[in-house]
């Protein structure tokens, strides 16, 4: 069970990280990333925090998912609920200023996407399964048979679109963040030595069965 509270506390902290770079992106001013758009149009519209509107999207995310027969983890539903909860407490507490000059929100942006980076090597060693839309590319993937790249930029530009016609800001910083996601998360991996695919991510069903047999075990060893 040690091993379980340490794999949920970075789960956790993996994505507050994320969180904590999101809102860096978006106080940037110079372009929200893709997501981010969607999410910030969704929010201006309906009126809803961005967190909610993360959420909704997120359920929605899952619910395809699952219709198309993706397993998913307890991470995936945490992560969900937590990013939006984060979000919202960080803008909450409003600390971050809102860059006024180009360079200043450049460098915003970059220092975003490495912590976004330094939080999805937490989230991922915490091997509780993807997140929504991570599984969605792998769903679309092994549906289509395109390469995850091709499906992630076309899933990207997509909700981009989508976001952009919400009210959501695109700019300079919606090309930036596309374009720097895949270095920045290479470059903090290869910082930290940590490879990805030594992790093997576990379902929902069996997270449900390790926490069942230690009950199981702790009622039959008082």
């Amino acid at each position: 069970m040690k091993q379980f509270f340490i794999r949920l506390f970075n789960l956790m902290f993996g994505v507050f990280l994320i969180a904590l770079g999101v809102v860096a992106n978006i106080k940037a001013n110079i372009g929200y990333a893709p997501w981010e758009v969607f999410h910030v149009g969704l929010s201006k519209t309906t009126g809803i925090s961005f967190g909610a509107a993360a959420l909704i999207i997120g359920i929605i995310v899952i619910v395809i998912v699952t219709l198309l027969k993706e397993k998913f983890g307890l991470g995936t539903i945490l992560s969900m609920i937590l990013f939006s909860v984060f979000v919202d407490l960080i803008f909450l507490v409003d600390v971050m200023p809102v860059a006024e000059h180009f360079i200043v929100g450049l460098a915003m942006l970059i220092a975003g996407a490495f912590t976004i980076s330094i939080g999805t090597r937490f989230y991922i060693k915490s091997a509780f399964g993807a997140g929504p839309r991570d599984n969605l590319m792998v769903v679309l993937t092994r549906k289509t048979k395109l390469p995850v790249g091709v499906c992630r930029g076309m899933v990207e530009v997509v909700v981009t679109l989508i976001g952009w016609a919400l009210g959501g800001m695109v700019g300079v910083g919606t090309i930036i963040s596309a374009l720097a996601a895949g270095p920045c998360i290479q470059i903090t991996f290869r910082v930290f030595k940590f490879d990805v695919k030594a992790v093997k991510h576990e379902t929902l069903a069996d997270t449900f069965r390790f926490l069942a047999g230690k009950i199981s075990r702790g009622k039959t060893n008082p």
